[in-house]
């Protein structure tokens, strides 16, 4: 059968077990669309007026110059297809001329103009008049001004040096604040409204449009209604809807009208030049609404605590370059006289062969710098700055909800989803108001959905776990072959002798490789946890993003942490002696660690992941939708001379995607996972966070200015569900930047031999010293005990019969003694220090995170005062207008009864005469 798919819908209607049709679009939407109104059968439809351009490329109005265009909507005129194509395009017209048809009776405004480029294309202007603005800013609990705010703000004690670094005030001034109140369209009359055509600004104004636009039906048979510009999108009746950006990014509009909001964003907000400049938070919000402030908020808040964070790790760094040619234990693994006699045991079986510790001379020395005291200072000072970084972006949003009108906003005042209205065909009786209302499901089908949810989010976890595995049983595999193949001695090769072995090129390799499995995987679950959110159906926008975020954040955390947790807390933990190793899967031979620890490999994977993932985030959000709308003009044909009217410049550009600032979110969130769980391994994260996310603001900023279709604005109270996700990587880093330190680093081992094991009755110096601990890390281990599996198959050159034995990491006793091979009491007395530095560390961390909780108040108290001082001038105003009003709508009966006690007491008189 030939034709559109979408000609067959109607007829592919799901069957229960009875064969009656399952209505999956009911839709009960009057309550939430007060306008709403059918198109009857048989009734003649309304439509939009075509028009002429009126070569004015930066107009935003209407042609009669007088109403604002608030959205645009954009198809292709199925008459102008070819005829053999025309009638498959039938049911996409008639559905989109009774959507039109639709928005006119309920109090909508459509004019219709033709590209200027393609005469196919046509583009459908919506206006919302005055009623209907006020009838849906009262759904929405739209707060506006009642009155200018009259208390003084306090001036910042850094603004003489601050306002060097402000947009510049006379492009954008400080905006008046108002003392504001959820709109009512019977209490119009307090509302502070100097002019009805800028009451509403632009952002509310398209916020209501896009409402309405999720809810009108575009068919109506029977009880079935389907609805929703969404779904006339993904249908192909429509090309595209968005609302307007109000000029072009490099060029002022020359409408007097016109604000040029987007040219003011652009030179004071997105340019390179104004990289120094603080972000004007209120005309983003002003611009795009409260959803995307409250991002590039948090994102700048961000990124001026990790300034602190990376002055304090570059100290560390320094402090760690400057001690590793003084490094005791570094000295004596670079002595020939020290490392250059210790024979070490193989690696590997058979093709690995005996080797020199002063091999890992260079890592040694490279280890220095991560692995010292100052690394421990900087690890505890992380873990205060995280809880700062919380509380103070705490009393920020505060401050911000009360600025932008979000302290009261509610989940009740969140309007479902249109997704979830549409399947609302169930009766349950509320638990708070005991009314009877619909749902999309009972309470076993829901159980079923987040059962359903919660099984693939598993199976896909276990999916990770398994490419760890396959990248772990690759690192075993790959080893024995570099140890084999890799020859360090060439003379071509001199240079990166020091750094070249088996050990490094093993982790880098495996690195990027772990790095591309994680690019792909993340590709595949992203379309899986839409998917399974979709089918949960979450009730309101709010929900569904908490929902997605939760699913994605586990996903994501497993996949860029998983292989980070291998280094930094498996590899090398078990590993056997060289009589007795362990074996994955009984045939791959667990993996070592440098005689230093594995600590450099584990900087050596963040700083592959980080500098990978941001390399990767930049070409993604910057080169492919500038390569992209590159294509589209050259397809377009645009001419520099060709006069473009807003709507069709803005068609152009690149639609935002569906998950609007999820990855935006996530990608900082991974960031700030990386800054704060493995820092004790590289204090040079937040310094790398600090660089990435000042271009990061920048180049965000850009890309919505310059190359994406505006976005429809969105309330937003605070960053949503990403606020308890970031509280429980602060909490869960305490524990693995403490067992970094303790088991992952060599800190540990040194002090218990430093203070206990150096001096009498363990050692042989007269006073604390770090000289032999080499030799006190390093256990002996005969040669004759190899078996025939592990024995090495060549020797080296240097290798001559005198030498018997050969060392390797760990505590034991040594061939000969009544317990050789087994654990010694340097072992047991390491582990006893370890598990006390790690209680020791965390009871003073977390204790020190509950005072400085408890001790700063979310809440500034100027905010306060200034909710509790706008609280009570909105209930004196409420008060009044009451009072105004029962006294309006008491007059006609006053002067009735008047009118009747006069007339009565005529009549009394007349009587009485």
């Amino acid at each position: 059968m030939n034709g559109d798919p979408d000609d067959l819908e109607m007829d592919l209607v799901n069957r229960g077990p009875s064969g009656a049709a399952v209505l999956e679009d009911v839709v009960y939407c009057e309550e939430f669309l007060p306008t709403f109104t059918a198109v009857e059968e048989g009734d003649a439809m309304p439509r939009a007026e075509m028009v002429e351009f009126n070569d004015k490329p930066d107009y935003l109005f209407f042609n009669d110059g007088k109403r604002r265009i608030d959205f645009v909507l954009a198809y292709e005129d199925e008459d102008k297809k070819e005829f053999e194509k025309r009638h498959v395009f039938q049911r996409r017209k008639r559905r989109r001329e009774y959507f039109e048809a639709a928005l006119i009776l309920m109090g909508l405004e459509l004019e219709a103009t033709r590209s200027v480029l393609d005469e196919k294309l046509v583009f459908v202007k919506v206006h919302l008049p005055w009623e209907v603005l006020c009838t849906y800013a009262e759904v929405l609990h739209i707060n506006l001004p009642i009155l200018p705010n009259d208390l003084t703000k306090t001036a910042s004690p850094f603004s003489c040096i601050t306002k060097f670094f402000r947009p510049n005030e006379n492009l954008i001034p400080t905006e008046i604040e108002y003392f504001t109140a959820p709109f009512t369209k019977d209490r119009l009359d307090y509302f502070f409204i100097k002019d009805r055509e800028l009451f509403f600004t632009p952002a509310m104004r398209s916020r209501m449009a896009s409402y309405i636009l999720c809810r009108a039906p575009f068919e109506v048979r029977g009880e079935i209604r389907k609805f929703g510009i969404n779904k006339l999108l993904d249908r192909g009746v429509y090309k595209a809807a968005y609302p307007l950006h109000d000029c072009r990014f490099n060029v002022r509009s020359h409408d007097g009208q016109c604000p040029s909001e987007r040219f003011l964003l652009y030179n004071e907000w997105a340019h390179p030049k104004s990289i120094y400049k603080t972000q004007p938070l209120d005309l983003i919000r002003k611009y795009y609404g409260e959803k995307i402030g409250i991002y590039f908020a948090w994102l700048g808040f961000y990124t001026y605590m990790l300034a602190i964070a990376a002055v304090v790790g570059v100290c560390c760094f320094i402090y760690g370059y400057h001690t590793q040619e003084t490094s005791t234990w570094s000295k004596e693994v670079c002595d020939p006289e020290i490392g250059g006699n210790i024979v070490m045991c193989p690696q590997c079986d058979k093709e690995c062969t005996y080797w020199k510790l002063n091999n890992t001379c260079e890592s040694s020395k490279k280890l220095c710098i991560f692995d010292n005291f100052g690394t421990l200072v900087f690890a505890i000072f992380m873990a205060v700055w995280v809880t700062l970084f919380l509380e103070f972006w705490k009393r920020y949003q505060a401050r911000l909800e009360y600025e932008w009108d979000t302290v009261e906003f509610l989940e009740q005042e969140e309007q479902p989803r249109a997704e979830y209205e549409a399947k609302c065909i169930y009766e349950r009786t509320n638990p708070i108001t005991k009314a009877n209302e619909k749902a999309p499901f009972t309470r076993c089908g829901k159980c079923m959905r987040v059962t359903c949810g919660f099984g693939t989010v598993l199976f896909w976890i276990m999916l990770i776990i398994a490419s760890v595995v396959a990248i772990i049983v690759y690192r075993l595999a790959v080893f024995f072959t570099f140890s084999a193949n890799l020859k360090i001695d060439l003379k071509e090769l001199e240079p990166f002798k020091g750094y070249l072995t088996a050990q490094m090129a093993t982790s880098v390799t495996a690195s990027i490789i772990s790095f591309v499995i994680i690019m792909i995987l993340n590709i595949l679950y992203e379309k899986v946890a839409i998917w399974i959110t979709d089918f949960e159906l979450p009730r309101t926008k709010t929900d569904y993003e908490n929902s997605l975020t939760l699913k994605m954040f586990l996903f994501q955390f497993v996949n860029y942490y998983s292989s980070c947790f291998y280094i930094a807390f498996f590899k090398g933990k078990i590993v056997g002696y060289p009589g007795a190793p362990v074996y994955w899967l009984g045939k791959y031979r667990n993996e070592e660690c440098d005689p230093g620890g594995c600590l450099i490999e584990l900087t050596t994977q963040l700083t592959i992941i980080m500098g990978g993932k941001a390399i990767w985030n930049q070409i993604q959000e910057v080169l492919l939708p500038w390569v992209k709308n590159l294509i589209s003009r050259f397809c377009m044909k645009v001419r520099s001379e060709t006069v473009l009217p807003r709507w069709e410049q803005d068609y152009q550009l690149q639609p935002q995607g569906t998950l609007g600032l999820f990855y935006e979110y996530l990608e900082m969130v991974i960031q700030f996972g990386f800054v704060t769980l493995f820092v004790a391994s590289f204090p040079l994260a937040p310094l790398l966070a600090f660089l990435n996310n000042i271009f990061e603001i920048r180049v965000d900023a850009w890309k919505f200015i310059t190359q994406f279709r505006r976005m429809v604005p969105e309330k937003a109270q605070g960053i949503g569900t990403w606020q308890p996700i970031l509280q429980g990587i602060t909490i869960l880093a305490v524990v693995t930047n403490a067992m970094i330190i303790a088991f992952t680093s060599d800190m540990i081992p040194r002090l218990v031999y430093y203070w206990s094991f150096s001096v009498f009755p363990y050692g042989n110096h007269t006073g604390n010293t770090m000289e032999g601990y080499i030799n006190s890390s390093l256990s002996v281990f005969n040669i004759v005990d190899f078996s025939n599996i592990s024995r090495p198959n060549e020797l080296p050159y240097w290798f001559n019969n005198n030498i018997t034995t050969c060392r390797y990491r760990d505590f034991r006793y040594p061939p000969g003694h009544p317990r050789q091979y087994e654990y010694n009491i340097f072992y047991w007395h390491v582990i006893a220090a370890k598990l006390g530095f790690i209680i020791t560390v965390e009871h003073v961390v977390y204790l020190t995170k509950f005072i400085l909780g408890y001790v700063i108040p979310d809440v500034p108290k100027a905010v306060k005062e200034q909710i509790k001082r706008e609280r009570y001038l909105r209930q004196m105003i409420l008060h009044e207008v009451n009072l105004s009003m029962v006294s309006r709508h008491m007059k006609p009966v006053t002067d009735n009864l008047i009118m009747n006690m006069d007339q009565s007491s005529e009549l009394d008189l007349d009587f009485d005469m």
